[in-house]
């Protein structure tokens, strides 16, 4: 649904050209919530206006649909964007207008909105309304409303003109956690009953947990990493996973004499089954339990764990096939001992 290449965004400043977007590369399947990670400045922002085009990148092409946006005439560029719905962080509603007459404006000023009725614009916005939750605040201005009603306005809004895609723009950063969800929950729902493909930027690893099929980290304008939730969690080395997981720091050489630092990620039947257990048995050793989290990713339970085995990395080879043989993806961290694992730990750290 979306498909960008090698795409650039350099700005020109006083001190030097500052480039937002360093030749990335992303894919957002049809159907699929995908969310793009990251710290402030890394870049997500200016990402997700260049997909409709509100910045124009410096170059590379961004597909939206199986149409090519960035090879489209202003006037061609224009009808595409009504079948682009975006959500802002801070909402964007225009405080003269009622609820109504908000979600009514894409129906008003895009291509093609001259056909409709003024009774058509004011049912379809009523029929949005009630999908986000809010048929009772048609009439309310945006002063009278919550920010979390304010977003779902904003919402029913991008959906005026029947979008292919829905973009995200850090739209719960600015709600609490409980109004987060409620809209989260609204978006996954909107993305599942009427198939409409949600591409979010977000810095929230819940929001990644909650919604998401897909993620990517930026990271200094390029995609450090990507994939989907499911291959993220079991991928070796993924920073993506360890945000989603936080278990701390491993622990320094001195702290466990002779042991290997595993990171083990339970997932489908394996999250029900006494593995670590049945390793200690069949193996008569002693394992520590170093840390541990479950998490719900968009509805699937997922867990991590980090343990000790007694004895240096060769020691353990065998007891470490035998978690990977029962379906667990397993990460070495480190060693501890005197001289035993300490550049094995550096080696990670860095």
């Amino acid at each position: 649904m979306i498909e960008i290449k090698n795409l650039t965004k350099v700005y020109p400043s006083r001190g030097g050209a500052v480039t937002a977007l360093d030749g990335v590369d992303l894919s957002v399947a049809p159907g699929s919530v995908y969310g793009v990670v990251g710290r402030s400045g890394a870049g997500k922002s200016t990402l997700i206006r260049c997909v409709n085009l509100l910045e124009r990148p410096t170059s590379g092409t961004v597909w939206v649909a199986g149409r090519e946006l960035t090879a489209l005439s202003p006037k061609q560029l224009r009808a595409e964007r009504r079948r682009i719905g975006m959500v802002f962080q801070h909402f964007n509603l225009l405080s003269s207008r009622t609820a109504r007459e908000n979600v009514e404006l894409p129906l008003e000023i895009g291509p093609g909105g001259a056909r409709l009725t003024r009774r058509e614009r004011r049912t379809r916005a009523l029929e949005l309304l009630d999908v986000v939750g809010l048929a009772d605040r048609a009439d309310a201005h945006p002063a009278q409303l919550s920010g979390g009603q304010k977003q779902r306005v904003g919402i029913a809004r991008a959906l005026a003109a029947d979008p292919h895609v829905l973009l995200s723009d850090e739209a719960t950063s600015a709600l609490d956690p409980e109004t987060t969800r409620s809209v989260l929950k609204l978006l996954k729902r909107v993305n599942e009953h009427l198939g409409v493909t949600v591409l979010l930027i977000t810095h929230e690893m819940e929001v990644v947990k909650a919604v998401c099929d897909s993620a990517a980290l930026m990271e200094d304008g390029r995609i450090a990493e990507s994939g989907t939730i499911g291959d993220l969690l079991t991928r070796e080395r993924s920073e993506l996973a360890r945000e989603l997981f936080q278990l701390g720091e491993a622990p320094a050489h001195t702290a466990l004499p002779d042991t290997t630092v595993l990171d083990v990620t339970f997932h489908g039947d394996a999250t029900a089954r006494p593995l670590i257990a049945q390793l200690s048995r069949t193996y008569a050793i002693d394992v520590t339990i170093l840390g541990a989290a479950i998490e719900t990713v968009n509805g699937q339970t997922v867990g991590r764990m980090r343990i000790g085995l007694p004895g240096r990395y060769e020691d353990n080879v065998v007891q470490i096939g035998f978690l990977r043989e029962r379906g667990l993806s397993v990460e070495t961290v480190g060693e501890t001992g005197a001289g035993a694992g300490t550049a094995r730990l550096e080696e990670v750290a860095s």
